[in-house]
């Protein structure tokens, strides 16, 4: 029930994020005179609507977006009543149609800045000391987290019957314990930990020197064996080697809390590293096709593969459901950024093509007074039409995909 609650909460916010798109674009419109007779919420058959001044404000069955009407977006549009030609959105300025296309995407950009810095003061942002790779790791303070088992080969997975009992479950140490020597050889880091236990062999008796709540202490117990491969070659070959049964509990912290005006600054970072990572993530889409379907025929899923609304939502869920607040907030950040980012992308009939378009006929025209030929006038949309088609297609093809990889092979964070 919490997963459905999630669920219906994410979808909720989405639908809100795109209906306020729409009101970025309505609002500033209105506020350089274009007329606009439309503003819904929703699309298909009219549940309900009321008309306020020359707009229509409405919610429709199929809660799936939402849309407003700008009279005149292009030089080819046909339904412009004659007295509302001077107010058709074409004959404005460059710059003012460039503003209320843009208004969209700058909308869905306020909204992940604003979720941004309220995760910064409340939940706290992913801090970005925290140690990935294995040099940073071996760096962390020897903090240990028991196993229940000793795993006999180089992969990870649950433990089995027959698999050997944790040597350090036998010592009694804890999770938490900090190990400072092992043998005599002091420890001062998880690397060192690790160089000193491959020092050993398998069945040696290892005398082991930790603090557990700031007090010193001691046991023994004997190593069991695994296979491993060189610490200095994690590709290479696995060999037989000592074992303790203990991974890392990294004591750096996971997130940062920021106080009010410091998470301003913070905001700037995170959004700095989201619009990295976004740009990567739409270079990354053609590639991804051929892993959604695999995804799609019965293959393992790739975490790293695209998600559609409806994946995105899901994953809400399973966050709302475990209380993973910061990934609930972190998913409704990167969406929106991400839709703000692709809406721009100079294709139509994405708000970016428009733009692109506008901004090439004023180069155009600019460019045909320098040279004392006559102005070619606006662009025919009509003859984009099959290009815009192609961008329909394609596009539509690839929600279809990830839909479908979201529905019969969905992403999960959280194990059942």
């Amino acid at each position: 029930m919490a997963n459905l609650l999630g669920v219906a909460l994410f979808a909720l916010a989405i639908l809100v994020s795109v209906s306020l798109h729409e009101a970025g674009h309505m609002l500033t419109a209105k506020a350089f005179g274009m007329k606009v007779t439309k503003y819904f919420v929703g699309f298909g058959p009219t549940l309900w609507s009321f008309k306020r001044g020359e707009t229509e404000y409405g919610v429709k069955g199929i809660p799936l977006g939402g849309f407003c009407k700008i009279v005149g977006m292009t030089a080819q549009d046909d339904d412009v009543d004659p007295a509302d030609e001077p107010r058709a959105m074409w004959r404005y300025p460059v710059w003012k149609r460039t503003i209320v296309m843009s208004a969209g995407s700058i909308t869905h950009f306020a909204l992940a800045l604003i979720a941004i810095w309220i995760a910064a003061v409340s939940l706290g942002l992913p801090n970005r000391d925290f140690p990935t790779t294995e040099a940073e790791i071996r760096q962390e303070p020897a903090v240990i987290a028991l196993s229940d088992c000793v795993v006999p080969e180089n992969a990870s997975r649950a433990c089995a019957p027959g698999d050997v009992a944790s040597p350090a479950a036998q010592a009694q140490l804890r999770d938490g314990d900090r190990i400072t020597s092992i043998n005599g050889t002091p420890i001062n880091n998880y690397g060192e930990l690790l160089v000193a236990l491959r020092g050993l062999k398998p069945g040696d008796t290892a005398q082991i020197n930790y603090v557990r709540d700031g007090q010193p202490a001691k046991t023994s117990t004997v190593l069991a064996q695994t296979q491993r491969p060189p610490l200095d070659d994690p590709k290479g070959s696995v060999t037989p080697v000592a074992a303790l049964g203990v991974g890392l509990v990294p004591t750096t912290p996971t997130r940062v809390t920021y106080g009010p005006v410091a998470a301003f600054g913070a905001t700037g970072d995170f959004t700095r590293e989201l619009a990295v990572g976004t740009v990567q993530a739409l270079q990354r889409l053609p590639q991804k096709v051929p892993a959604l379907w695999t995804a799609i025929t019965g293959g393992e899923r790739d975490v790293d593969t695209p998600i559609s609304v409806v994946g995105a939502s899901r994953l809400g869920g399973e966050a709302f459901a475990n209380k993973a607040w910061l990934l609930f907030v972190t998913l409704f950040i990167s969406l929106n950024f991400f839709i703000g980012v692709f809406n721009l992308l100079p294709l139509l009939p994405l708000d970016g093509g428009h733009i692109a378009i506008a901004w090439f006929e004023r180069a155009r025209s600019w460019l045909y007074a320098k040279i004392g030929r006559a102005d070619p006038g606006r662009v025919d949309y009509l003859k984009l039409m099959p290009f815009t088609y192609v961008v329909i297609l394609i596009g539509g093809v690839f929600t279809l995909l990830t839909i479908t990889a979201d529905v019969v092979n969905p992403i999960t964070l959280f194990p059942r």
